[in-house]
């Protein structure tokens, strides 16, 4: 946790005010939410986006002032997290169940910034299995296209029924295995109709910020 908690502060450090920033979801994030609580009261002036309804929840509770979505045409610096990233900075998200606004948000953010605990960095994604998020209509046959595939699909549930989406859809986890091309694999999935969005982000981050157990703090260095 304390590692979760260092990357997540040194992210913040880079809000500055007039700025609109974007909250990303997730354990990691929480820590980065409190922590911009924290410089609001003290001062900064900021408005923020946040990619579920649980990260809009706390940080109005911490008094971070929140603008719709709708009213923006950028946004200046998105603070989320990961499951997985690579040495290009590919990522695998949500395992938290908000990759698909996480990935509306990143797509129209100046900067997105990663912070992730040193347990998230991996040399090729695919150890943790890809979300893909799906209309619930005809959910079945989308998991066998994608079992067709050879991804071994899943759905993700919680007290025994579908685990929905704040945008009322399912999540099927694909355990692919190591991805040697992400690209191709987002490309197909998502050709899949049915298919909304799935959880690999490719181009999106500017940087990668690392928390390490021993209390270091580093910026992971991207491989060309």
């Amino acid at each position: 946790m304390e590692a979760k908690r260092l990357a997540a502060e040194k992210a913040v450090e880079l809000a500055a005010d007039g700025m609109i920033v974007g909250l990303g979801t997730g354990s990691t994030v929480a820590y980065a939410i409190h922590k911009l609580g924290e410089r609001v009261q003290q001062g900064l002036k900021i408005e923020a986006v946040a990619t579920s309804i649980r990260s809009e929840k706390l940080a109005r509770e911490l008094g971070i002032p929140m603008v719709n979505f709708g009213d923006i045409d950028q946004i200046d610096l998105t603070i989320d997290g990961a499951d997985e990233v690579d040495p290009e900075w590919n990522l695998i998200k949500g395992g938290g169940g908000a990759l698909l606004r996480e990935k509306i948000v990143a797509a129209a953010s100046t900067r997105l910034i990663i912070i992730v605990d040193e347990s998230k960095v991996v040399d090729r994604l695919g150890q943790f299995p890809l979300p893909v998020e799906v209309v619930p209509f005809g959910w079945e046959l989308t998991l066998r296209k994608l079992a067709g595939l050879g991804y071994n699909p899943q759905l993700r549930t919680e007290a025994g029924r579908p685990y929905v989406t704040d945008n009322g859809n399912y999540i099927l986890d694909c355990r692919i295995g190591w991805m040697d091309k992400p690209e191709e694999i987002h490309d197909q999935i998502n050709r899949i109709v049915g298919v909304v969005e799935n959880g690999l982000f490719i181009g999106y981050t500017d940087r990668v910020i690392v928390g390490y157990h021993d209390g270091a703090v580093k910026e992971l260095p991207r491989r060309k």
